[in-house]
């Protein structure tokens, strides 16, 4: 157990998974999609993925309540391929792309939300993983998944880039440097529609990097900043 703590009355554990939950990950991971009424916004991971990762990959927690999964979350040390997300923050070389790790997946079960976990899981899993080893933590996340995206801005992430990913899937390119600050003041500023692609991606062409969002009755903005 590497954390406990209480989401109202129920009292929870934090523990490093193994190939053993795989059966307990495919359920909660059904168990959510389920309660999403846009069930595009996730895309769950098969068997032979969580294993990847689980097999010494990359590193997996789950948080248990009376010995039942009700949210896990992950971390994958990726292979380099084409779709390697470093190419996409402008990385060149074996050596920057091996540095780089990516948040993958977060679940919460639906009656167990509200309760911070997402961020809960995010400051635990980080303190796994041997961050000596790694310079940047990349992640992807699809436009209008609302809960991701302030789940990435909240950690202090920014998007680097919005490009089509995954056999033509429109996705943010998250990244996190843990070697530089990020960047506090800037010159030039920018709130643009989520709906609006092209223009966020001549901001991002330009310099400008996306630091947070806000809602503006039912639209969503994006800061750009540089």
């Amino acid at each position: 157990m590497i954390a406990t703590g209480t989401l109202g009355q129920a009292v929870y554990e934090v523990h490093v998974l193994t190939e053993a939950h795989i059966p307990q990950l495919m359920t909660l991971q059904l168990e959510v999609v389920e309660a999403l009424e846009n069930k595009a916004i996730l895309q769950p991971l098969d068997e032979d993925e969580l294993g990847f990762i689980l097999r010494g990959n990359g590193v997996m927690i789950g948080v248990f309540v009376e010995g039942k999964l009700i949210a896990f979350r992950a971390l994958l040390q990726p292979e380099i391929d084409d779709e390697h997300l470093g190419y996409d923050i402008g990385l060149t070389t074996v050596a920057e792309l091996k540095k780089v790790l990516y948040q993958e997946i977060s679940n919460v079960h639906p009656h167990y939300r509200g309760f911070g976990l997402q961020r809960t899981m995010a400051d635990l899993i980080m303190q796994q993983m041997d961050l000596t080893k790694f310079t940047v933590v990349c992640a992807t996340v699809m436009p209008g998944n609302i809960a991701s995206l302030k789940d990435k801005f909240s950690q202090g992430m920014h998007v680097a880039a919005l490009k089509y990913k995954y056999g033509g899937k429109l996705r943010y390119v998250f990244m996190k440097d843990f070697m530089r600050e990020e960047q506090s003041t800037w010159q030039e500023e920018a709130f643009v529609s989520m709906d609006d692609t092209e223009t966020q991606q001549q901001l991002l062409k330009a310099g400008f990097v996306g630091r947070s969002m806000k809602q503006d009755g039912k639209t969503w903005l994006v800061q750009y900043v540089k």
